[in-house]
């Protein structure tokens, strides 16, 4: 089997130099210089590879010696060069390493180097006389001194040597004799074999298909193939395991090798196709597991035929990176660090996958559940184990669905991400054990994982590049989800914090709606919507048309049908049949207003205010807000009073009786304030909820979606609401660059908050806005009224002195907040709509609500 894992040796023998000799090498490998001291090493290495590719056994010594010729120090030297070898390996980087090499017990610690790095290790040798070597010791300052056995002994060691590279482990070996051989040759890079990312497809990949001939003619038709070619130029890739078990492997093995040979398919081995490899060169192998109906079958066929089938077979590349490294096709899937790897453990890994030593009760092998934990870039697509219907799962997915079983053959269209299928025929071979319900690790596999959030992470985000997190707020968060969040299947977003607008310098106002416009205005946003703030609390409601769409979505089991949170992902309701109630009362709203059909989904997400304040809010109510208004009930009036009566009497109180008398109005004002945003309830009778923006639907992300378009759909849903729990979302439309419209938005502010409403939201109206520097703008501006500032700022932050201190808050760390915050939930809402794993858009999730926890000011 073709896998750069095959051993060469290229020598020019004894006899005339052969100029210009051709030396390939592959990109990814260890490639070892061998050759006594003096023979040349350095200047081939400098000549034929770049500077930091070749790592120097003399610099090294140098480097902890401080003398590269400091042989004591050779150690400490090959210590630091492994160590240095083997981070460039693992970072994908070809490797030379320049040193003498002559021992075999140097090599070996180098081969064992490159398959602890699953690469090829490669040697080239450099044999020339002694006396050159001699000759050009003693031009070298540092070596004119070198004894001339050092030399003799080197050279016998290359002796010995020689005919054993290959043995030891090295898969290419170039051995260059002489000095003008040396010279004239030329290094070529070879790709590996497994490395085709410079094909984008479009892809069509195949599920084993064990023999079933019929059912892959029906797919590949299903697919738009003609006679093996698709008039759009796609391209087929099969995930192996064409053969065993099935009516007919002849014919699914002739219509695969003619569709790789014309260059529209490609294909990777499963393990019958190694095990068929090993018959067909006439090796003992047992034929079971469907191998003896292939050979039965293939008795019938010629002579010829069976060699094609030999050599097609020795010819398959273990798996295949593909579309620039975003694809990787294998048989028996492949952890990350496997992926463009040569080695006999990644083959073995993509032909059998990994087990725990254990058996199932069918007495099979149990495999090691890898996609469970796979966290890679790429997609893996594979086979081997099969499953019912084909789901993914960490970015893998498993299109093996059990056709020769009676079940289906499948294929995925990439970049596409759709799965076509088409039925077995019949049973054709009887299971050793049933098809498992759902792929290997469950629906989505575990939604965090511990690595995932440990240390201080970077998120790469598609709308703001990468966002930082620091490692003690990614404890706080890991606190907060573990302990207090809802079911994390439930939990794909977390909403933005938002900034106030600039503090204002007017009267009276420490904010105020013209600064909103204003700013707007300068980063060329020209229309604006004005969002009434509803006095309540930040939800998120997860809605899914029913628990089958729940379970087969977000992998939840019996019960929920979705999910409704706070801001920081906690659960509103203790109860989870009260949530329920809510999302049945969403559900029937969407329903009546068509808009599962209309938005061609079975669930939505959506931006939301619940109300009361008070039903989320009721022990911070209860220990500073009532307690404050209570303090103030109880001594202001008999301290007006007592300050009236000495009035009476003729003492100079009139100006602490003013000073408390507007000390008393301030403190009723801030009870009257919060007291707004408080009602009772019993069960859901008094609460209420204004959805204000749907985020995503199946399939796209809608944040995107222009605030009129939104709000549009979202008042379809409050006219359907049979149930009075929904509540619409006054707004008002303004120009950022007209003064009349610009007045008519402060007069609409002025008038909310005059009745005693918290305020509004001033958004862009087109969604996703960038400033001329091509950077975010603020998703949303909160302007809160005069009065409710009361319930932030204290009950006496409006006298001018208190003001004046106030108007020097900082804003610059709460607006970059704002942003990263906003750049991660729309890198959430975007992988959830793509259909990426869960961990993966939990990623951003936990970054949101690991950025709250750092320091701002909680008031702004």
């Amino acid at each position: 089997m073709t896998d750069d894992t095959s051993t060469s040796t290229t020598s020019s023998g004894t006899g005339a130099p052969r100029a210009g000799r051709i030396l390939p090498v592959t990109d990814l490998s260890l490639v070892v210089l061998v050759g006594a001291t003096g023979s040349g090493k350095s200047t081939f290495g400098r000549r034929h590879f770049k500077a930091t590719e070749v790592i120097s056994s003399d610099f090294c010594r140098g480097l902890v010696a401080d003398d590269e010729n400091d042989q004591s120090a050779s150690r400490d030297a090959f210590d630091v060069l492994h160590y240095i070898a083997g981070k460039r390996l693992a970072a994908g980087r070809r490797t030379v390493v320049d040193a003498t090499n002559v021992q075999s017990d140097s090599r070996k610690q180098l081969i064992e180097l490159a398959r602890a790095h699953d690469v090829l290790p490669i040697a080239i040798v450099l044999d020339v006389p002694e006396e050159v070597c001699a000759a050009r010791n003693a031009l070298r300052a540092d070596r004119a001194g070198l004894p001339r056995r050092v030399i003799q002994r080197h050279q016998r060691e290359l002796r010995r040597s020689l005919r054993h590279l290959e043995r030891e482990g090295f898969r290419k070996v170039h051995v260059l004799r002489g000095v003008a051989e040396i010279e004239a040759a030329e290094i070529v890079t070879e790709k590996r074999y497994n490395d085709l990312s410079h094909l984008t497809g479009p892809f069509d990949i195949i599920g084993d298909i064990h023999g079933c001939a019929l059912e892959l003619e029906a797919l590949l038709g299903k697919l738009g193939y003609v006679d093996g070619a698709h008039p759009e130029g796609r391209t087929a890739v099969f995930v192996g395991d064409l053969v065993d078990r099935g009516p007919d492997t002849p014919g699914v093995l002739r219509r695969v090798m003619a569709m790789v040979a014309a260059g529209t398919a490609l294909c990777v081995p499963g393990n019958h196709e190694n095990k068929l490899g090993r018959y067909l060169k006439g090796r003992g192998v047992q034929h079971t597991h469907g191998l003896a109906e292939t050979v039965e079958q293939l008795e019938r066929e010629s002579d010829e035929f069976r060699t094609q089938v030999r050599e097609f077979v020795d010819g398959l590349v273990s798996h295949y990176v593909l579309d620039g490294g975003k694809l990787v096709v294998c048989h028996a899937g492949l952890p990350e660090k496997y992926h463009g790897r040569t080695s006999g453990r990644v083959r073995s890994h993509a032909l059998y996958g990994d087990t725990t030593g254990e058996t199932d009760e069918f007495g099979l092998p149990v495999r090691y559940p890898w996609a469970e934990d796979y966290r890679g870039k790429a997609a893996v697509v594979y086979g081997h184990t099969p499953v019912p219907t084909a789901s993914w799962l960490n970015n893998t997915i498993c299109l093996d669905t059990g056709a020769v079983f009676g079940g289906k053959l499948t294929a995925l269209r990439w970049p596409e991400r759709e799965l076509v299928d088409v039925p077995a025929e019949r049973v054709w071979y009887e299971p050793a054990k049933p098809l498992r319900t759902e792929a290997p690790g469950g629906h989505d596999g575990r939604p965090l994982d511990l690595s995932d959030v440990h240390g201080r992470r970077v998120v790469e985000t598609r709308h703001a590049g990468r966002v930082a997190v620091r490692e003690e707020n990614a404890a706080a968060a890991l606190e907060v989800m573990s302990r207090f969040a809802v079911d994390p299947r439930l939990l794909p977003y977390l909403p933005p914090t938002m900034a106030p607008t600039a503090t204002s310098r007017r009267d009276a106002y420490l904010e105020h709606p013209a600064e909103a416009f204003a700013s707007y205005a300068r980063d060329g946003v020209a229309r604006v919507v004005c969002e009434e703030k509803h006095m309540g609390s930040r939800a998120v409601a997860l809605v899914c048309r029913d628990a089958a769409v729940a379970r087969e979505r977000f992998g939840v089991e019996e019960g929920p049908t979705g999910s409704l949170y706070t801001r920081t992902g906690r659960p509103f309701f203790g109860d989870a049949s009260t949530t329920e109630e809510i999302l049945a009362r969403l559900r029937a709203a969407v329903t009546d207003a068509g808009l599962w059909e209309e938005l061609d989904t079975d669930w939505l997400l959506l931006d939301a205010e619940l109300m009361p304040w008070s039903l989320k809010a009721s022990g911070l109510l209860r220990t500073q807000y009532a307690a404050v208004g209570a303090a103030s009930g109880a001594v202001f009036p008999g301290a007006l009073a007592a300050l009236e009566a000495a009035t009476a009497r003729g003492v100079d109180a009139d100006a602490l009786l003013a000073s408390q008398r507007e000390r008393a109005a301030d403190a009723a004002a801030f009870t009257d304030a919060y007291r707004r945003y408080c009602w009772p309830t019993e069960g859901l009778e008094g609460v209420r909820l204004a959805p204000f923006q749907i985020l995503a639907v199946r399939g796209r992300s809608l944040a995107a979606l222009a605030h009129d378009e939104q709000l549009a759909l979202i008042d379809r849903m409050v006219e359907h609401d049979q149930s009075g729990l929904l509540q619409t979302t006054r707004r008002l439309y303004v120009d950022t660059g007209d003064e009349s419209s610009v007045r008519a938005g402060v007069d609409w502010w002025l008038e909310m908050t005059s009745r005693g409403g918290e305020g509004m939201v001033v958004k862009p109206l087109t969604a996703l806005v960038r400033n001329d520097q091509g950077r975010l703008v603020q998703p949303g501006i909160k302007c809160r009224g005069w009065e409710y500032l009361r319930i932030i700022y204290g009950p006496e932050y409006t006298r001018p002195e208190n003001l004046e201190k106030l108007r020097d808050r900082s804003l610059g760390h709460k607006r970059s907040l704002a942003t990263r915050e906003y750049a991660l939930g729309l890198e959430a809402l975007d992988r959830l709509a793509e259909g990426e794993p869960l961990w993966r858009v939990h990623e951003a999730v936990f970054a949101v609500l690991a950025l709250e926890s750092e320091p701002v000011d909680p008031r702004l």
